[in-house]
């Protein structure tokens, strides 16, 4: 199938504001336009309703969608595999960011892990999407890898993050390699 590779798009959640509780549920065909809205007005490439579609039709694909007060404010698919969940699109509505949707979202996800089947969570981010890469990291997840070359849109650079539910979201150790070296 020709989808785009994953993409996500948020701002990291600020700990001062107080996190609004949102309402997870299931995507649905009628959420379609509210969540096309965020998709475009989040991703500069953003994803048809033909390939959210072609997407969802998948026996392994999920989407669900964030509401408060009965208006969608964000949402996200992702796929179900024998030992983990991947996040193929994730994103809140711009005007609500910031705001402990996104975690909530997140936690969700989380919440689905066990020791006894999935046991983490993968994802690809834009090398360009900076507050993305900040969110997550923020929730846990580590980058593993740099994927070259990963979005056919633009030939840009990926970074493969992953959130594991023993808490070893990565194999990057705390610190740099500069830090292995007596600075005396």
């Amino acid at each position: 199938m020709g989808l785009k590779k994953a993409k996500l798009s948020l701002h990291t959640e600020s700990a001062q504001n107080a996190a609004r509780q949102a309402q997870i549920r299931w995507l649905i065909r009628r959420d379609m336009d509210e969540v096309l809205t965020i998709e475009r007005s989040s991703f500069e490439f953003p994803w048809t309703e033909e390939e959210f579609l072609c997407c969802l039709r998948q026996r392994n694909c999920i989407g669900t969608v964030a509401e408060l007060d009965h208006e969608i404010v964000g949402f996200m698919i992702y796929e179900l595999h024998q030992s983990m969940l991947r996040i193929l699109n994730f994103s809140v509505s711009p005007n609500i960011r910031r705001q402990g949707i996104g975690t909530q979202m997140v936690q969700r996800l989380v919440d689905k892990l066990s020791q006894q089947r999935r046991r983490e969570i993968v994802l690809e981010v834009r090398e360009t999407n900076l507050n993305a890469q900040l969110f997550f990291a923020n929730s846990g997840f580590r980058a593993l890898s740099v994927l070259r070359n990963h979005y056919d849109d633009t030939m840009e650079d990926a970074y493969y993050m992953r959130y594991s539910l023993n808490g070893n979201g990565g194999n990057f150790a705390e610190g740099n390699r500069l830090s292995e070296y007596d600075a005396a």
